[in-house]
């Protein structure tokens, strides 16, 4: 994630000028202990299946990323001048830590891993997000998901 001092100009401008959402609820509850949790990541890297259609730039929808994908066929269309792709090149666990929530998972951790995970587009306004939001926050509901894993780009 570039730091906002990193970003050239115009970007850094239009970045910094973005509003930051209030919100009138508070997002943190409680819950079972870790070992108990079923785990979900939601990662900000654009991600698609090798083949598919990647997300358009200053996109707001979201993507189900199935666990069942093999990671060699998970590529990353996120689109910035700021994000430096090496260390997901070399282990896609950066942007998308499955295998360590397997590991996790198998050594008892953390309950389980959920089926399916979310992917959005990173430096998208978040006024233009609030219904993928939304859609993420009812499937994971739906799939019994009590902790996510965010993982920004």
């Amino acid at each position: 994630m570039a730091r906002i001092e990193d970003i050239p100009e115009p970007t850094r401008t239009a970045v910094d000028a973005i509003p930051c959402p209030a919100f009138d609820t508070t997002p943190f509850v409680a819950g079972p202990p870790l070992a108990q949790r079923r785990v979900a990541i939601v990662s900000s890297a654009a991600l698609i299946r090798r083949g598919d259609t990647p997300f358009p730039f200053g996109s707001g929808e979201q993507r189900a990323v199935p666990s069942a994908w093999p990671t060699n066929e998970i590529l990353i269309s996120h689109v910035s001048i700021n994000f430096d792709r090496a260390g997901f090149q070399r282990d896609i666990n950066v942007v998308y830590p499955i295998d360590r929530l397997r590991d996790l998972a198998a050594d008892g951790t953390i309950g389980s891993v959920a089926d399916t995970h979310y992917t959005v587009m990173g430096s998208t306004d978040p006024a233009a997000m609030t219904a993928s939001a939304d859609a993420i926050a009812a499937a994971l509901h739906a799939d019994n998901v009590n902790a996510v894993v965010l993982a920004p780009v």
